[in-house]
């Protein structure tokens, strides 16, 4: 049986925990009627709202529903994740499994598997003024997963998609990338753009395997071992000028608003961008099993099985030990797998905008 824990940014009801206040210490996420019963993988979160996707392929909500970024209603007055309803019909076929999920501040998209099994399908839901749904300049909101057409191109199918507060990419099974939304700052090449439908990302010399957004710039990365990485868009903090001229062996790579993050395959964790509220990774961090990127802070998994978290942590993100809203130059232990009970091990983490996950697995 799993079970997730949160901390952080609730004013929305975004923790999911029944009440809609901050909290800096765990506290069991709730759902409704029943428990997923397969794990949680991913957790993306917009501005207010939450998504968790299971390994399953079933998405869940919680937080502000107003905008459409958590699908249709019912909508419950008591905040606890709901299984989203995603489609008219209420026939979740029609969307299919969701294999992929991102957010932007006001909007959701999903990508999911069609009927041989591929990752073609994409889908987005919410507000999106300056083009997040990927829709065309006419469709703004929608509550409902709306599909946007012609894309992914014939034959290549989503294996990665990345979302900030105003753009997404998404990067195919062919190396190329796409991306849209608010692109002003050429986050996905030229020209810097409002860019309401798909848009190929050119320029790129190598194979894409990943991208990361954070909120003026893109980063895309090749395979794991080729060393290719290229930052797209505003140099605020450094984030083009100060990138790796190679990138390390990767397990994982990540974004906050205004960094970026690779975990080495040595467990070792790099990073560039901003430090105003101790973004970057503290010195003498042990090695890492796992990190997830939030808004301005980190939460990751050490290999001795501590969840450990550091940056910006004015609503209780990092834990309850701050200074002036920050935990800068070290790192506060958020939960510990020598803390629970036997036979119980903490199996993954999640970050969004100023909220940390934690779910825990027993066997």
């Amino acid at each position: 049986m799993d079970a997730i824990y949160a901390i952080g940014s609730n004013g929305s009801g975004q923790l999911g925990i029944s009440h809609r206040e901050d909290v800096s210490v765990p506290k069991p996420v709730l759902f409704h009627p029943k428990q997923p019963s397969s794990r949680i993988v991913k957790v993306a979160a917009g501005g207010n709202h939450t998504l968790l996707l299971t390994d399953s392929g079933k998405l869940y909500w919680s937080g502000d529903p107003a905008g459409g970024a958590c699908g249709l209603g019912p909508f419950p007055s008591v905040s606890v994740f709901l299984e989203a309803r995603l489609s008219k019909e209420d026939n979740q076929e029609q969307v299919g499994e969701v294999a992929l999920v991102a957010a932007t501040w006001e909007a959701s998209v999903i990508v999911s598997k069609d009927d041989q099994g591929k990752r073609t399908k994409v889908s987005s839901f919410g507000i999106g003024l300056k083009g997040e749904l990927g829709l065309g300049e006419l469709i703004v909101r929608t509550p409902s997963a709306t599909r946007i057409k012609g894309f992914p191109p014939s034959g290549t199918e989503v294996v990665d998609l990345s979302a900030c507060m105003g753009h997404v990419v998404a990067v195919l099974d062919n190396g190329e990338a796409y991306g849209w939304g608010n692109c002003r700052k050429s986050q996905i090449g030229e020209p810097g753009a409002v860019v309401y439908s798909p848009r190929k990302i050119g320029g790129i010399n190598f194979r894409v395997a990943r991208a990361v957004c954070a909120k003026e710039s893109t980063c895309l990365f090749g395979e794991s071992g080729s060393g290719n990485l290229l930052v797209l868009g505003s140099d605020k903090g450094g984030l083009a000028s100060k990138a790796p001229s190679a990138a390390p062996s990767w397990k994982d790579v990540g974004a906050s608003w205004g960094n970026f993050y690779i975990l080495g395959q040595d467990g070792r964790l790099q990073g560039w961008g901003r430090d105003d509220h101790g973004q970057l990774p503290p010195a003498s961090l042990p090695f890492l099993e796992k990190v997830a990127i939030g808004s301005e802070h980190v939460v990751a998994l050490s290999a001795d099985g501590d969840v450990l978290a550091w940056g910006w942590g004015e609503h209780g993100n990092c834990g309850p030990q701050v200074e002036n809203n920050d935990v800068k130059g070290r790192w506060n232990i958020v939960a510990s797998s020598k803390l629970i009970p036997p036979g119980s091990k903490i199996d993954n983490i999640g970050a969004g905008c100023a909220t940390s996950w934690i779910s825990i697995t027993s066997s």
